[in-house]
């Protein structure tokens, strides 16, 4: 049985070998520096520790709603860095980009343009390019899974079964091979199912459709 007489305590009442106090409670002996170290401090860190929940994430996401309000997958020429398109349109990509600029001040058009430069060929080659583009690529979801994989943030494949955080970013294949991409939300369904900020077709929208298409990959992209 552990002590729950504190340490210094014992350190009156004990003598101390070789620096770590040794005391006999109901004639068990118990080393109690290694204990600590081994067992309780782990414990005491994992407590500490809060589970991963990009509520930034999620609330910037949600500032989009209403906001943009038409998809709009045209190609355009955007300023670099800190690029976009008109705030009241955009497509799925759009949703991530913004809410990590606002949330996090981090540019994916800066980030994947540049790691594309140092890795060119760990990309798709999908669109037939031979150079980047800073226009279109962070805006193209097979670039973004590509990039997020490559930062360490990709979690197992996900399934009907998978445990979902919010902030968490999700990727679906579509009818046709479509690649959507959308940010797991802190708000729940009825049946408790997180909900999917995400714009598929009539601008940034939070509903109940996580499991609604093919799941492809699942990343929790932590900022630091």
């Amino acid at each position: 049985m552990f002590s729950a007489y504190p340490l210094s305590l014992l350190r009156r009442q004990l003598p101390l070998e070789g620096g770590a106090a040794f005391c006999v409670l109901d004639r068990f002996e118990l080393d109690i520096s290694f204990w600590t170290m081994r067992y309780l401090i782990p414990v005491l860190i994992c407590l500490a520790t809060p589970a991963f929940a990009d509520d930034a994430l999620v609330e910037a996401a949600r500032d989009r709603i209403g906001v943009t309000v038409v998809y709009d997958p045209a190609y355009v020429g955007l300023d670099f860095p800190g690029g976009d398109v008109a705030e009241d349109r955009g497509v799925c990509s759009d949703v991530v980009i913004r809410a990590l600029r606002a949330a996090h001040d981090f540019d994916l058009q800066a980030k994947v343009n540049a790691d594309m430069r140092s890795a060119f060929r760990a990309y798709p080659t999908i669109w037939g390019l031979s150079h980047t583009d800073k226009n279109i690529d962070h805006r193209r979801v097979p670039n973004l899974e590509t990039y997020l994989a490559r930062q360490g943030a990709e979690l197992n494949k996900p399934t009907q079964n998978t445990t979902f955080k919010a902030g968490d970013i999700v990727t679906y294949r579509l009818g046709g091979n479509l690649p959507h991409i959308g940010i797991v939300s802190d708000r729940k369904s009825a049946d408790g199912m997180p909900l999917l900020i995400h714009n598929i077709g009539a601008g940034t929208r939070e509903e109940d459709v996580l499991l609604e298409y093919m799941l492809h990959r699942h990343f929790r992209f932590e900022v630091e």
